[in-house]
């Protein structure tokens, strides 16, 4: 089976990174996973009378600012929406949380969405969050000379999550497979920092892990990252259809509340920055560094992505050709029903 996972066209890479939010200066990535914390916003706002809970989940990561200054300046209560969020640290847990239906929301990317679909998990697509732009990559040694080096190499990766799914992709393009070198499964601040200490020689994590890896290690670079690759890796928020259905005002407000403060990112650059840093626990002034890796998905994008069927960047092609990757790498057994999940309806235009 041919992969077809990178394989959008130039058209579709121009639109995913010029029909960005994130290229307002404001753009970047930081970490999928740090300590879990539960957080809902502290600022002082106006609720609505007929405020709506829900619950939800996701692995640290700067492509969901727009999300965490949401919670911070009330966006969402504004909206209606009262959410009350957890950070976890792994994507393991935090994806079976969703899954047992301890959580009515969750943020991750589209390899995981297409697992959970997988295992039968029911839930709708309401919004495109980001693509990454180099905030995902590999480290590899000075030895390491490209991506065919690394087979009978060591390379230390999360498995199942995003990290191996970006491992996939690359090893495909360079003739390799998995059964190529041999993988250690760790969490990507862990693989890091392995990577740091000369335990592996390869090592595939996402900011601020990435970046701080590199400058540490000097023996190394960043061999690949996901810049040359902007179509590999897209986070997504979605919302279990039972909630969806019976409470689609409170969809409609989670994602008025991610506009917002996508909104007041371009007027309120060194607010949200300071916003960002805190809840990612780096200064401001990596947070604007590390945001340039990855795209902020605006609602122009968000429509064609979610409801236009002709245009080049549909995601249900995408989800489809991520499902043939999936199965073809042994990750999932079989194509899973996606034909249902993606929901526009619940982007409105004065958003």
């Amino acid at each position: 089976m041919k992969h077809k996972t990178r394989a959008w066209t130039r058209r579709q890479a121009i639109w995913l990174m010029t029909g960005l939010s994130g290229s307002l200066v404001l753009n970047a990535c930081q970490t999928r996973s740090q300590s879990t914390v539960s957080s809902t916003s502290n600022a002082e706002t106006t609720t609505s009378t007929k405020s709506i809970s829900a619950s939800s989940g996701s692995t640290l990561w700067i492509g969901y600012t727009p999300l965490y200054i949401a919670l911070e300046k009330g966006f969402f209560q504004e909206a209606g929406l009262n959410l009350n969020h957890k950070d976890f640290s792994a994507a393991s847990d935090l994806q079976a949380a969703f899954g047992a239906g301890r959580l009515d929301a969750i943020a991750l990317a589209t390899p995981a969405a297409v697992s959970l679909k997988a295992k039968s998990v029911d839930y709708r697509v309401v919004l495109v969050a980001d693509n990454s732009l180099g905030g995902d990559g590999i480290l590899a040694r000075n030895s390491v000379t490209d991506i065919k080096d690394f087979k009978g190499k060591n390379i230390a990766v999360e498995i199942g999550e995003v990290s191996h799914f970006l491992l996939l992709q690359v090893l495909k393009d360079a003739g390799l497979s998995k059964n190529d070198v041999k993988i250690t499964n760790a969490t990507p601040d862990a693989a890091a920092i392995a990577y740091q200490a000369g335990r592996t020689d390869i090592a595939v994590t996402y900011s601020p892990f990435l970046q701080k890896a590199n400058a540490t290690q000097k023996d190394g670079r960043i061999i690949i990252d996901t810049a040359k690759m902007p179509t590999a890796i897209i986070d997504l928020y979605l919302f279990s259809t039972k909630f969806a259905d019976i409470n689609p005002a409170g969809v409609e407000g989670f994602n008025k509340g991610i506009f917002k403060a996508i909104g007041f990112m371009k007027t309120n650059k060194a607010e949200a920055l300071a916003i960002t840093g805190k809840r990612l626990q780096i200064s401001p002034e990596e947070a604007e560094s590390q945001l340039k890796g990855v795209g902020l998905i605006d609602l122009p994008t968000n429509l064609k992505m979610l409801g236009d069927a002709q245009s080049d960047i549909y995601l249900a092609n995408h989800l489809k050709e991520v499902s043939e990757f999936l199965i073809e790498q042994k990750q999932i057994s079989q194509p899973p029903d996606l034909t249902k999940v993606l929901a526009p309806k619940f982007l409105k235009t004065e958003a």
